[in-house]
């Protein structure tokens, strides 16, 4: 959707503008456009208490029934109610390993639309399209997938045998751009657009309500007269009702905030690794490539560099039996290639050499050839000769010499297009916007942010503490429901004033007929 041709650049208010075109909002558009869940005839869900609730008004949809009082007993692997809640119904036990039927059906019901639009960097799938192509995702397949369309069976057509139940980050990319294509959601969505700012509009002298004022650039394509084109980056102005605020948190690389950070061998990102490989400047005889951090994507990192033999360092806060390490957390039948790497981080840990012999880092001899961690290390300095300075809980020191570093310890969310970045948003008001410890403080059953400048402003996916996309879901549940309660009331208002016109234009008429 080109928005310079649409009339919405008028002053038109519009219901809604979600930001963020990935699952979270590919999913709120799904439930927006009049896609509504219902208890199917008949059905069962193995928990009894919330086969009792849903009982008892089985003609309601689940957008209209009371979530808090649904949510009230569950229990799951998500700190929000409802995201607890919708996972269940989808996919119920699924913790268990259990492929359960789900109790809800889907119906489509134009009259519950919300007109809406869905603004983008790129095409529908946001961040997972810029994601490495083969490797294997974390989640189960099923729990990537979103309402109405399976993903088992998507990707059973697209590819000959489905051995696993995880599927590659190009194919879960492509089965969200499929997935808006297929549920006829493209012309909720505008891609190539970037939100410089959100602000709010007061009530202005004619009486109209406040609202929500987002601005941005569009980029397209302009034909020139010779026939070729140059892209352009158009800006545009919408105003809203409600704003949601769905864009992830993978825009800008945590960094550690060392000497040396900003050296050229000194890299934030997997992909400069994989250009790296790409151009053949890393191989077996290439000094260590230093990996930093202990999450998944640093872990791909490690697999990526030991599939060409080059050696590797790796070094990371916590201790490999740590609890809350990622892979301690892990099934191993399900995941043998993030098993691989702690392994790896187990077996063949830096042991500190006496000091006279202290030349390079040493470790017992292993399978793992090349690959050397260095558990509860902390990078101190880079130096220009590529040289790394690595300090141990314990105050010694190992300097290291490496080809490239890649320090992978997360990243935050791109909250620009807020004042301050969005900073008064967060549970804690002092602290930037992240995912884990400091995400947007909204309300638990309605996902609307708690601390905005007016109603109406709503956040939710990774914004909110939900990374997984099972999870995700919940969010955008939360949000329509509120939506739809609001548009209810807002039609029995309407109705109200309706009746009250009506009457004062019937005394009006009696009175003239008696006069």
């Amino acid at each position: 959707m080109d928005l310079h041709d649409k009339e919405i650049l008028s002053e038109e208010v519009l219901p809604v503008v979600i930001i963020g075109n990935g699952p979270s909002g590919i999913c709120l558009s799904y439930l927006l456009s009049g896609y509504t869940p219902y208890l199917s005839l008949g059905a069962t869900h193995p928990n009894p208490l919330l086969q009792s609730k849903l009982g008892e008004q089985p003609h309601l949809s689940l957008l209209e029934q009371d979530l808090e009082y649904l949510c009230e007993g569950l229990e799951g692997r998500s700190s929000n109610p409802v995201a607890v809640l919708f996972d269940s119904l989808l996919l119920p036990d699924s913790d268990f390993g259990v492929e359960r039927s789900s109790p809800l059906e889907w119906r489509f019901e134009a009259k519950r639309a919300i007109p809406h639009l869905v603004l983008g960097k790129g095409p529908p799938g946001g961040a997972w399209h810029a994601m490495e192509g083969s490797m294997l995702t974390l989640s189960l397949a099923n729990w990537m997938e979103l309402p109405g369309l399976k993903l088992k069976d998507w990707m059973r057509d697209k590819r000959r045998n489905v051995r696993n139940d995880r599927a590659t980050p190009a194919e879960i990319a492509s089965y969200y751009q499929h997935y808006v294509s297929q549920m006829s959601l493209e012309q909720n969505f505008a891609c190539g657009t970037t939100v410089a700012s959100i602000t709010r509009q007061s009530e202005d002298q004619e009486g109209s309500p406040a609202c929500w004022r987002v601005t941005g650039l569009q980029r397209r394509d302009v034909e020139l007269a010779d026939g070729s084109s140059v892209s352009e980056d158009i800006p545009f102005s919408l105003l809203a009702h409600n704003v949601v605020m769905a864009t992830g948190t993978h825009d800008i690389p945590a960094c550690l905030g060392v000497d040396g950070e900003s050296l050229p061998f000194v890299c934030h990102s997997f992909w400069d690794l994989e250009a790296s490989i790409s151009r053949g400047e890393l191989d077996q005889s290439s000094d260590p490539v230093l990996v930093v951090g202990a999450g998944l994507t640093a872990a791909d990192a490690v697999l990526a560099a030991h599939h060409l033999n080059t050696p590797v360092y790796h070094a990371f806060r916590r201790s490999v039996t740590d609890p809350g390490l990622i892979f301690n957390q892990l099934p191993k039948l399900l995941y043998p290639e993030y098993h691989k790497v702690h392994q790896m981080m187990t077996q063949q840990q830096h042991r500190p050499a006496p000091p006279q012999s202290r030349h390079s880092p040493s470790s017992p001899s292993s399978s793992y050839s090349g690959y050397l961690s260095f558990p509860r290390h902390k990078v101190v300095e880079f130096r220009p000769d590529r040289k790394c300075v690595l300090e141990s809980d314990s105050g010694e020191r190992t300097v290291v010499q490496v080809s490239k570093a890649l320090v992978l310890i997360g990243a935050h969310p791109n909250l620009s297009f807020l004042p301050d970045n969005g900073l008064s948003l967060g549970i804690n008001h002092d602290e930037p916007i992240t995912c884990r410890r400091n995400p947007i403080e909204v309300d638990p059953f309605t996902n609307e942010v708690v601390s905005a400048d007016g109603p109406g402003m709503y956040a939710m996916g990774p914004l909110v503490g939900e990374n997984f996309v099972r999870f995700l879901k919940g969010g955008a549940l939360a949000i329509a429901s509120d939506l739809a309660k609001r548009q209810r009331v807002g039609k029995e208002d309407e109705l109200v004033d309706g009746c009250v016109d009506q009457r004062v234009n019937t005394k009006a008429e009696i009175s003239t007929l008696v006069s």
